[in-house]
C-alpha cells in the first residue's frame, strides 16, 4: 500500500450518515442499516471518500444515540452485526470507507454497567467506573458544587440506594441519562482500548470521538461562573476542570497505538470544542489523532475577513504539528448553513445561541451556500458533508411541539427548541410515503414540500445542489492536493487564491460584481456570471489559470 492511500484521510471528502434520518429499508419510520446499504451507491455516484455514521448502538435514544447502552452491538431498529459487516464489506467494494462514532465520555443509564453501580451502593467497585460524589449540606441533599450540564440544568443527579434512602449524586456533562465515566479508573482505560479492537476486527476504518475534549476531570475543581455558556461551549476560564484537560492525551496516545496496529493503519477524528487553535492542535500531534473537525471555520459569518482569518490561522496551527485542516458548515448540532446565510447574523452559534433570531430569506441563504459549498471544496485538507447539505435542505424551523425529542427541549423548559430541525428525514422522492424515506412514515414530521427538495426533484434538475456538488467533487479531483494555498492580491470584500500554478477560487462578498483575475477557462461557478463576465455577489468561481 503506497503511503499516499495510508493518508487518504488527509484531503478526504467525509459524508455524514445521521442514520436515524438517512433512509428507512424496513419501514418502521426509522433509517437502518438496511435503507443505508441501499443508498451506498448514491454516496459513490456523489463522489465522497468515507461515510460517519452517528451512533447506532443499542441506546433508549434520550439522546439520539449519545447515550449508548451496550458499545459492541447495533440497536435493533438499525440492524444487527451481521448486517453491519454486510454494509462494510459492500461499502468498501465501492471504495467508500466506513467511520463509527464512538462515545467515550459517557454511557446511558441502559448500560449495564450503570445498572451494576446502582445496584451495589457506595464505595464499592462498580461505582468506581463512574462519577459519584456525597451531596453537600447537613443531609447531603444539595450537589456537590454548581457545575451545569450544557443541555441545561446542573450536571449532578441524586441517586435512590438499595435500601431505599436518598443517597449519593452522580456527574453528567449532558442529559441526566448520561452518566459520565471516570476515567480515572484503569478498568474504564483497559474497556475502550477493548471496545476499539472489536470495530477495527469488524472492518471499520475509523471512529469520530464524540466529545474528545472530555472524559478527564478535575473533581475537586471549584464552582464556575456561568454567563451565557451554550451548548459544548464552556465558561472562559483557565483551567477548566472538565473540559481540555491535559490528561486526556495520555488516553489519546494509547488509542493510537492500537490504531497504527492495523494495515492499513485506522482514524480518529476528533470533535473538540477547543479554543485558541493551538490547544486544538495538541490533539492531532503525531502520536495522538489523525484530525479534528474545525469549528472554528464552521461557526465563521459569512464574511470574506473573518473565513480568511479562519482559514489562515487552521492551516498554519495545525501545520505545526503536521495535521491537515478541515473544513465543515453543518452537522446534526448547528442549524443547517441554507437557514444560517439567509439571516442577517450568518455565524454558527451552539445552545441558545444555535439558531438566530429574525427572518430567514431562503433565496439568499441558498445562493450563498452554493458559494460556500465551493469555497470549502477549493480549501487544501479534508472536509464533511453532512447529509442533505447537498440537496440545499433548509432547517425545518416549525416542527410541532409534541414531535420534537432533543433533551435540550426538556431541559430547558421548552424554551429552547434543540437540534431535531436539522435531523428531519430525508427526502429522496418528490412524492410517496415521506418522500420515498421510506414506507410507512417518518419518525419526525416532513414539513410540507419536502418533495420539492428531493434527491429525484434534484437529478432532474441541472443547476440544483447536488448537481452542484457532483460536479465540484469530481472536479476537486484534479486540484493539486498538495499544493498549499497562497491569496491573490483582489478587493478586501472578494477572497482569491491560488492551488498551484493551474488552479484558483474567487468569492464575491461584496454588493458590485467582481472581475476575475487572468484565467485560461472557467471550471465551475455557483451561480451565472453576468453578461460581461464578471461574478455577481454572494457567487464563488474555479478557475483554470
Amino acid at each position: 500500500m503506497t503511503q499516499a492511500s495510508r493518508d487518504w484521510w488527509r484531503d478526504a471528502i467525509i459524508y455524514q450518515v445521521y442514520i436515524r434520518s438517512f433512509a428507512d429499508g424496513t419501514g418502521d419510520g426509522e433509517g437502518d442499516i438496511a435503507g443505508l446499504r441501499d443508498r451506498l451507491p448514491y454516496l459513490r455516484d456523489l463522489g465522497v471518500d468515507a461515510l460517519w455514521i452517528n451512533p447506532w448502538y443499542p441506546s433508549p435514544l434520550n439522546d439520539g444515540g449519545y447515550d449508548v447502552a451496550d458499545f459492541r452491538d447495533i440497536d435493533p431498529r438499525f440492524g444487527d452485526l451481521a448486517q453491519a459487516k454486510s454494509l462494510l464489506d459492500e461499502a468498501h467494494g465501492l471504495g467508500l470507507k466506513i467511520l463509527l462514532d464512538i462515545v467515550p465520555n459517557h454511557s446511558s443509564w441502559d448500560h449495564q454497567w450503570f445498572k451494576d453501580a446502582l445496584a451495589a451502593g457506595p464505595g464499592s467497585p462498580e461505582r468506581q467506573r463512574y462519577i459519584f460524589r456525597d451531596g453537600t449540606g447537613p443531609d447531603g441533599s444539595q450537589p456537590p458544587n454548581n457545575w451545569r450540564s450544557v443541555f441545561g440544568g446542573p450536571a449532578w443527579e441524586r441517586v435512590t440506594e438499595p435500601d431505599g434512602s436518598p443517597g449519593q449524586w452522580y456527574f453528567h456533562i449532558f442529559d441526566v441519562s448520561q452518566p459520565d465515566f471516570d476515567w480515572e479508573n484503569p478498568e474504564v482505560r483497559t474497556e475502550f482500548l477493548d471496545i476499539l479492537r472489536f470495530w477495527f476486527d469488524l472492518g471499520v476504518d475509523g471512529f469520530r470521538i464524540d466529545v474528545a475534549h472530555g472524559m478527564v476531570k478535575d473533581m475537586d475543581g471549584p464552582d464556575l461562573p456561568y454567563e451565557d455558556s451554550g451548548l459544548l461551549d464552556r465558561p472562559s476560564i483557565a483551567d477548566h476542570p472538565f473540559f481540555d484537560r491535559d490528561g486526556v492525551h495520555d488516553i489519546y496516545r494509547g488509542w493510537r497505538e492500537i490504531a497504527d496496529s492495523y494495515d492499513p493503519p485506522r482514524l480518529y477524528v476528533a470533535e473538540a470544542w477547543v479554543e485558541p487553535a493551538e490547544r486544538l492542535a495538541r490533539y492531532l500531534r503525531d502520536d495522538e489523532l489523525h484530525s479534528a473537525f474545525n469549528f472554528e471555520y464552521l461557526k465563521s459569518a459569512w464574511s470574506a475577513a473573518e473565513l480568511r482569518r479562519s482559514i489562515d490561522s487552521s492551516i498554519t496551527v495545525l501545520a505545526s504539528v503536521g495535521a491537515p485542516a478541515t473544513w465543515v458548515l453543518e452537522n446534526h448540532d448547528v442549524e443547517r448553513v441554507v437557514t444560517r446565510y439567509g439571516r442577517d447574523n450568518t455565524g454558527a452559534g451552539t445552545g441558545s445561541t444555535r439558531i438566530a433570531i429574525g427572518p430567514t430569506d431562503l433565496d439568499l441563504g441558498t445562493h450563498r451556500a452554493r458559494a460556500a459549498a465551493l469555497l470549502m471544496l477549493s480549501l487544501p485538507g479534508g472536509a464533511y458533508i453532512y447529509q442533505g447539505q447537498e440537496l440545499g435542505l433548509p432547517e425545518v424551523l416549525d416542527l410541532p411541539e409534541e414531535s420534537l425529542q432533543d433533551p435540550v427541549w426538556e431541559r430547558s423548559g421548552h424554551t429552547e427548541r434543540g437540534r431535531d430541525g436539522c435531523r428531519v428525514p430525508l427526502p429522496w422522492t418528490v412524492d410517496g410515503s415521506s418522500n420515498g424515506f421510506g414506507s410507512n412514515g417518518s419518525w419526525l414530521p416532513q414539513p410540507a414540500g419536502w418533495g420539492s427538495r428531493s434527491v429525484e426533484a434534484a437529478e432532474a434538475d441541472p443547476d440544483s445542489m447536488l448537481a452542484l456538488y457532483r460536479t465540484a467533487l469530481r472536479l476537486r479531483r484534479s486540484i493539486p492536493a498538495v499544493e498549499p494555498l497562497s491569496w491573490v492580491d483582489t478587493d478586501a470584500e472578494v477572497l482569491a487564491f491560488q492551488r498551484g500554478g493551474s488552479f484558483a477560487c474567487v468569492v464575491n462578498f461584496g454588493e458590485a460584481p467582481a472581475t476575475l483575475p487572468a484565467h485560461r477557462e472557467v471550471l465551475l461557478t455557483s451561480g451565472p456570471l453576468t453578461e460581461d463576465g464578471a461574478l455577481p455577489t454572494d457567487t464563488a468561481a474555479w478557475l483554470a489559470i
